[in-house]
């Protein structure tokens, strides 16, 4: 009898075995991967879309809050919803023809609010505390007699009082420098150009009432991040298992 060969083969690639771009239950999960990532990502785009809209303050009457040329995304929101310390986005043509202007929410409708008792703003005989004010500057910069809020309407100021247009600067309108609450388009939730982040919660309004309901701009921010993730993740699965398998699977050649 001759000498006995023996010829091997590789074994064929099975339900859980490897191929050339890995096995078929991890090409699988990672098609699932990409699958779920688009519905995330797209689905918060979309979200973000409806709900926010993009908006350049092109004053500096928010300053420090937010500065000239910053960019902000703002919450499409019913004028009703409004409450004290929000910054909120209206268009008022008795202040300025064709713009919109972005003032921070003193005082609602029913409210009274003057300036100044010990330098603080008083709201409904409350002085309030408002660390979003410039460093180093006191509320009273800015000093104007009670004013009574009507109702359905809102008293505004800017940040930065001594150079703010604001409703001190429309006292003696008719309406004593207060804007229709269904003149708001919107509620300022984050700068985002520059990256300064969420708005800072205006805490010192708490003793008057509830505060605004953030809104879902967090929530829509993990969905598109978690969502490209898993895209970017699942789509390299592929070329990543086609390198690591076919290394794994360069072996020497040998003879008996």
């Amino acid at each position: 009898m001759g000498g006995e060969s023996t010829t091997r083969t590789a074994p064929r690639s099975g339900g859980t075995g490897t191929g050339p771009v890995g096995s078929r239950t991890g090409q699988r999960l990672s098609g699932v991967a990409v699958a779920l990532g688009l519905v995330l990502f797209l689905a918060g785009f979309g979200w973000g879309v409806v709900v926010y809209r993009p908006y350049t303050v092109p004053t500096s009457s928010m300053t420090p809050t937010i500065n000239a040329g910053n960019r902000v995304l703002a919450e499409r929101v019913d004028g009703g919803e409004i409450r004290r310390g929000d910054v909120v986005v209206f268009k008022d043509t008795s202040w300025v023809t064709n713009a919109l202007v972005v003032k921070r929410v003193v005082a609602v409708g029913g409210d009274t609010v003057s300036c100044c008792t010990d330098g603080r703003l008083t709201v409904n005989g409350k002085k309030i505390e408002e660390p979003y004010l410039p460093a180093g500057s006191v509320a009273e910069s800015t000093n104007f007699p009670e004013v009574t809020v009507p109702k359905g309407r809102l008293f505004l100021l800017g940040d930065e009082r001594e150079g703010s247009l604001d409703s001190t600067a429309h006292l003696t309108d008719a309406a004593q420098g207060t804007v229709s609450q269904n003149a708001v388009t919107a509620r300022v939730d984050a700068v985002v150009w520059p990256m300064d982040g969420m708005l800072e919660r205006p805490t010192g309004f708490e003793t008057l009432g509830a505060l605004s309901t953030p809104g879902p701009l967090r929530t829509i921010l993990v969905l598109i991040v978690v969502g490209g993730v898993l895209v970017l993740g699942g789509g390299a699965y592929g070329p990543i298992a086609k390198r690591t398998g076919g290394r794994s699977r360069t072996e020497p050649a040998g003879a008996r």
